[in-house]
């Protein structure tokens, strides 16, 4: 069937984008992300900063390249709306910039803070520092992001949780001279501990890396994930994030590193159970419902 111009009623929903058009023309075969280059072309912006939906229902059009325009609905003098979604920031660079918090923290105060580091003090700063090294380098070799950027504010947001809450919190309380792991260590405490931190790394990176194979380079498709862990619980990774914090716990011997893994495990299972409602919601009968998002029988 021959193409034909379909020419759209732009409109601009909350504060306007300068030189946001009033109207649009597009071929009846281009796609939803000819839609949105078109209109940040138009706009002189980026298609990040965009969130365009549909006037007759207010449904969101996602930005795909194998998602025609005919098949979202929109016909000759649909309405569509524009939303800015204001300065934006790479998935990638938030993450490496938060986890650069704790990373950098943890040393400088296990230096600068006891006079004569204990074995815990320093067993500590070991553990923390590798599991947070662990984030950056699966941030910057492994993680393949759906979405490729993230509203600004986010960063001072997110930073903050991982700047304050895991690095001068945790650091500050763990390496004083005064703290209970500048103290003898346990060996009936410390080494199972250690134990739980190395399953609960291994166990991270092991679903991580089955993640990433679910997903193309610079795609964003889904699929339903198999493996360690899945059978159990929907994130896996949370579930052996939250054992490596044990671990933790049980060798800074610190209040300040229980409060900062109490914050994260609840964070953590918000987003499990978001994701438990994405999967059935995408898959249906192909997929496995869980009865635990997170935590076996608890979450």
């Amino acid at each position: 069937m021959a193409s034909k111009n379909l020419t759209f009623s732009v409109r601009p929903r909350g504060k306007p984008l300068h030189k946001l058009p009033e109207e649009l023309s597009l071929s009846s075969t281009s796609t939803s992300s000819d839609l949105y280059n078109q209109l940040a072309s138009s706009s002189k912006t980026t298609i990040h900063r965009l969130r365009i939906t549909k006037g007759s229902d207010g449904s969101f059009i996602p930005n795909t390249a194998s998602l025609p325009v005919s098949d979202i609905g929109l016909r000759d003098g649909s309405s569509i709306y524009v939303k800015d979604l204001g300065p934006q920031i790479s998935w990638r660079l938030v993450f490496v910039l938060e986890y650069l918090g704790p990373l950098l923290i943890h040393p400088l105060l296990y230096i600068l803070l006891p006079s004569s580091p204990s074995f815990l003090q320093t067993l500590s700063c070991t553990l923390i520092t590798l599991h947070f090294l662990k984030r950056e380098l699966e941030t910057l070799f492994l993680h393949r992001f759906s979405a490729a950027t993230m509203p600004l504010f986010n960063l001072f947001k997110n930073s903050a949780h991982y700047w304050l809450l895991a690095g001068l919190n945790i650091a500050f309380w763990t390496y004083r001279s005064s703290s209970p792991a500048a103290g003898d260590s346990n060996p009936w405490i410390t080494w199972p501990s250690v134990a739980l931190y190395i399953i609960g790394e291994l166990g991270n990176l092991n679903t991580h890396i089955v993640l990433r194979s679910l997903r193309s380079s610079g795609g964003n498709e889904r699929g339903i994930p198999h493996g360690l862990g899945f059978s159990l619980v929907t994130c896996p990774n949370y579930m052996f994030e939250t054992l490596a914090w044990i671990g933790i716990c049980g060798v800074t011997w610190s209040l300040a590193t229980v409060l900062f893994a109490i914050v994260a495990v609840g964070q953590m299972g918000v987003w499990a159970q978001k994701r438990e409602v994405r999967y059935r919601r995408e898959f249906g009968g192909k997929y496995q419902k869980k009865r635990s998002v997170m935590l076996p029988g608890l979450w």
